[in-house]
């Protein structure tokens, strides 16, 4: 016999599912992730790999979610707003707490992201500053240019970037070697 479901356990129940036919994934924090297939099959995939938390400028979001689906298609736990905020999540502190928990952090540089004030060079600089605690060899940021933009000489003069243009595929196989070959626990 199944126990009844108390009221706001079936609210929650009922957002999950709204969010699934929305076609969004639905992430539990070290748990794993929901989301619909594109036959409507609801599938889980366990936590596992590296997190990988994605910042990016809103115009860029297209570019940003073929990556995002790229790293998960390679094992990497990646984490941007558009797929993994919920409807009356606070979402500036489930930022902090994503890039907090991340293992790799990567700012997504265009035209666009540096053009103007945004949440991008906020959560860039909190990142930026969260390194300071990580082992000194340890690359925790890892910035990508996806067009042709002149990076900040803050990250030049100390970083190392890869570049997703002119040909996407020559660069998403650097990150995700690049990804793979550090570390965490290990540095």
């Amino acid at each position: 016999m199944t126990a009844p479901i108390d009221s706001g356990v079936e609210d929650i129940v009922e957002v999950l599912r709204q969010c699934l036919a929305e076609g969004l994934s639905i992430d539990i924090e070290a748990v794993g992730t929901f989301r619909t297939d594109e036959h409507g099959q609801i599938r889980f995939r366990a936590a596992g790999g590296k997190r990988v938390f994605l910042a990016y400028a809103v115009e860029d979001v297209e570019l940003v979610e073929a990556l995002f689906d790229t790293l998960e298609d390679a094992g990497f736990h990646p984490w941007m707003d558009r797929r993994k905020l919920l409807p009356g999540q606070n979402w500036p502190k489930a930022i902090e707490r994503a890039i907090s928990m991340a293992d790799f952090f990567i700012p997504c540089f265009s035209q666009q992201a540096l053009g103007r004030p945004s949440r991008f060079h906020a959560e860039l600089r909190y990142a930026l500053e969260r390194a300071t605690e990580w082992p000194l060899d340890y690359p925790f940021v890892i910035p990508v240019r996806l067009e042709d933009c002149r990076l900040p000489r803050q990250i030049t003069a100390h970083l190392q970037y890869i570049d997703l243009f002119p040909e996407p595929t020559e660069g998403l196989e650097k990150l995700i070697v690049a990804l793979r070959a550090t570390s965490p626990s290990a540095s």
